[in-house]
């Protein structure tokens, strides 16, 4: 490690030196370069040995910049200007930071501190056969990247910079932004003292992303802090405005557990419309340039899946060394590019995430909004960032030059943020933008000062106005919506750490695959119930005969759409089959490597018709609740082609993402010959039951099932009890006809002898057997009844998880006493 002088103490050349080159540099020696520059040396040094890529380049010293600083006798002039500075008073701060970057900037280098850095760029050049050599010179401040707090943005960077004079020019530059309006506010926020603080310069050779793709990636999902996925982002051009959020980028998750094990587990693609990228401004006025990006290249995804899988490998290797340097867990947020030139992926910058990493695993909060917004229309909608809820009065800022009139608890409403903004984030009660996606400024900003965020609405400054009061609500999955007014909401805390073990399983109802992470962090064993159709119907929304058919639809309005929403797949089925196992796949990775049951689709045949395409292939029937349902479609010369596309999807998830804690189940099976052909079915596809650990269970929710529950078991390896069906057809009524709902009672004694006789039944023939109906939710009793029958999992909505486990807890401990 490199020793650097005491702050007080000013260095002479003969003291240590202005230059270090990359190879040279280690995490131990943040004090003399600076968080970002550490990082890339220990990273060039001990991870590019196993495969992770790093551009090569200098660093100038911690002594260089207080040397210049002392040469120039700008200490006390600076300090001066410094202090007694309200950093609350928006014009002061301004005035401060303009006259402190122009008292650096008016300075010349000293002449020795001028031929260390052309001497080291020139020796970058020569090694690298290029004269003129482009390089980035990014800022690394001593004090960046602690675990609490992220410095990121706060000093700047230029790309494209090539020739002595354009790297000695951009190094002054980058002295001079120690000083930056947002440096100077966030360092006093987090109580630094701006003299202790010294100024690295990293000059690193250019990755030819403008040619190519760049973005930022996270190791842990970062809305939710769910530990196991990576993050990724990209779009085209310079990475710049991925960073700064002026484009909405592609966004890629990756399961890191299976990833680890030489499996491909993408859990989910989302493409980012990438309107813009940063190239080279050859023969400009400039060093880069925003153009438009062509709409061809929009149209499709920025990376390959072997990209995405390369990545997240090299961002798992990286954590796993920085985990291990600091001796802690340690969530990374990385920087990388694509060179256009060779192909080849770099990284560029990686520095501690310091939000998710930062927030207590023992508390569970929850934001929950208390109006019923089913009739409310959002007046824009966006990626929501964070899982909170805000409000306030909406203040539309275009420029930073109008930042004087925000006030404290105003919702900012503007294009788009950069670091210049952070004077005023840090007042607000809820942040919305135009552009940007989930790693961009505003996002990050949002996550740290802890409030909600929703980016990439596309015209959030046109569709609000000043003073109009607005809830800001990103509570429910990825989808962040701004309702006008002042909706009331709860925020309700649980410790977790005392949540007692029951020796009942404690399974969760799971149905959308947005919110699988943040369930995740409930406390239970497993996943009892995923609804395949919640996914066919609120994410996919094509009727599956309709893509198998395609071409033959007839030319009109739903042909249209489906072919906007299929526009990246060349196959349609593909789409179906893609959607289907990103959705299992998300679930069943939240909760690996506990188990997952997935309740194959469950549509009845009016529902299928509402599927865009779906009224072309289904029959209309008098009563669909007991007609054309479940496993009844899967082996019709019907639907067979359908019910193929989910056995791929299936397979797709357990076989290609390895997320083999994935436990099909068969819905609505009134015999066993009927479950013996879906068996049969499922094996054209690679799923046979009992090779590579497949279990498949089967729904108990009609009497026939309670009967031959003798012969079910010698086909499926477990039961679950639909209380809501099998009360439904044990009772003799429509439970969906409001004339005999009140007559509709899973604790009828009718009902209760079934679910005693099937629990009996299937433990005398060793078979799993557990419930995912309401009832238990609903009815203390009726979980007690099902407890003393000796079931082995109850499987509960969310938000009946804890309470519920604490109720079968007590009723145990009485049970045993």
């Amino acid at each position: 490690m490199v020793q650097t002088t005491p702050a007080n103490l000013a260095p002479t050349p003969t003291q240590s030196a202005f230059i270090l080159e990359f190879e040279r540099i280690t995490i131990d020696d943040v004090p003399c370069v600076g968080g970002k520059n550490a990082s890339l040396g220990e990273m060039i040094q001990q991870l590019t040995p196993q495969g992770v890529q790093v551009p090569t380049g200098f660093a100038t010293t911690a002594d260089a910049y207080r040397y210049f600083i002392q040469q120039a006798g700008l200490d006390e002039a600076l300090r001066a200007h410094l202090s007694d500075l309200d950093i609350d008073d928006v014009t002061a701060l301004r005035h401060c930071g303009r006259t402190v970057r122009s008292l650096i900037l008016d300075t010349p280098f000293p002449p020795e501190l001028e031929a260390a850095i052309a001497k080291a760029y020139l020796t970058l050049c020569a090694d690298s056969g290029n004269p003129a050599l482009d390089v980035a010179v990014r800022s690394s401040a001593t004090a960046e990247d602690l675990p609490d707090a992220s410095f990121a943005g706060q000093q700047e960077t230029y790309l494209n910079v090539h020739g002595v004079k354009g790297v000695l020019e951009a190094c002054h530059k980058c002295f001079a932004s120690l000083f930056t309006d947002r440096a100077i506010s966030y360092r006093t926020i987090k109580g630094f003292d701006h003299f202790t603080v010294a100024l690295s310069v990293g000059v690193q050779r250019m990755v030819r992303s403008d040619l190519a793709t760049s973005g930022v990636m996270f190791s842990i999902d970062t809305e939710t802090g769910f530990k196991n996925a990576a993050l990724v982002t990209a779009a085209y051009g310079l990475g710049e405005n991925v960073v700064q959020g002026a484009v909405n980028p592609d966004e890629y998750l990756v399961f890191k557990p299976t990833l680890r094990e030489g499996y491909r587990p993408i859990l989910k693609k989302r493409l980012g419309s990438k309107e813009i990228k940063m190239v080279y401004d050859v023969g400009g006025s400039k060093l880069t340039k925003n153009v438009p990006v062509s709409e061809v290249e929009r149209q499709r995804y920025a990376i390959s899946d072997d990209e995405i899988l390369t990545l997240v490998r090299w961002a798992c290797i990286i954590e796993d060394h920085y985990t291990q340097v600091r001796g802690t867990y340690t969530p990374m947020d990385i920087e990388w590019a694509k060179d256009g030139l060779t192909g080849e992926l770099f990284i560029v910058q990686a520095r501690p995430e310091t939000v998710q990493s930062q927030t207590s695993a023992s508390i569970l909060r929850n934001y929950v909004l208390q109006a019923d917004t089913t009739d409310l229309t959002p007046l824009v909608t966006g990626q929501a960032v964070g899982e909170m809820i805000g409000q306030g009065s909406a203040r539309v800022i275009q420029s930073v030059q109008n930042m004087a009139e925000f006030q404290p608890g105003d919702v900012l409403i503007t294009q788009r943020t950069d670091p210049d903004w952070e004077p005023i984030m840090k007042r607000a009660s809820a942040i919305v933008t135009d552009q940007g996606g989930r790693t961009c400024h505003a996002a990050i900003i949002a996550r740290e000062l802890g409030i909600p965020a929703i980016v990439g609405c596309g015209n959030a400054t046109e569709r609000l106005a000043t003073g109009v009061s607005v809830t800001v609500t990103c509570a429910a999955g990825e989808v962040g919506k701004v309702y006008g007014g002042h909706l009331p909401f709860t925020v309700e805390e649980t410790a977790i750490d005392d949540i007692p073990r029951t020796r009942t399983q404690i399974l969760m109802n799971v149905g959308n695959p947005e919110e699988a992470f943040h369930f995740a962090k409930i406390p239970c064993d497993g996943v009892g119930l995923a609804r395949m159709e919640f996914i066919i119907a609120n994410h996919i929304k094509v009727h599956p005969l309709a893509l198998l058919n395609f071409d033959q639809l007839a030319v009109g309005p739903i042909k249209h759409e489906i072919e906007q929403l299929t526009a990246l797949y060349a196959h349609k089925p593909d789409y179906f089959v893609e959607q289907l196992a990103h959705g299992l796949g998300m679930i069943a990775a939240a909760f690996y490597p506990k188990p997952v049951v997935i309740r194959l689709s469950d549509l009845k045949s009016n529902e299928y018709a509402n599927l865009l395409g779906g009224a072309s292939f289904e029959p209309t029937e008098e009563n669909p609740m007991i007609g054309w349902r479940g496993a009844s479609r899967y082996t019709d010369p019907r639907y067979r082609e359908a019910f193929g596309l989910e056995c791929q999807a299936l397979q797709r998830v357990r076989r290609d993402m390895g997320l083999t804690n994935l436990i099909p189940m068969v819905p609505f099976c009134r015999t066993p010959e009927e479950g013996q052909q879906v068996l049969t079915e499922m094996a054209r596809y690679g799923l046979v039951r009992g090779e590579q650990g497949l279990q498949v269970y089967v729904m108990c929710e009609i009497p026939n099932n309670v009967i031959l529950a003798d012969e079910f078991s010698q086909i499926f390896d477990g039961f679950s009890i639909g209380s809501n069906d099998l009360t439904q057809l044990t009772l003799g009524l429509d439970r969906d006809s409001a004339l005999v709902a009140h007559l509709f009672d899973e604790r009828s004694a009718g009902v209760k002898a079934m679910v005693r006789q099937v629990i009996a039944k299937a433990k005398a023939n060793q078979r799993k057997i557990g419930i995912c109906g309401q009832a238990p939710s609903d009815y203390p009793e009726f979980a007690q009844f099902l407890v003393q029958q000796g079931i082995d999992s109850i499987s509960l909505n969310p938000d009946s998880v804890l309470k519920t486990t604490l109720a079968i807890a007590a009723m145990e401990a009485e049970t045993m006493t």
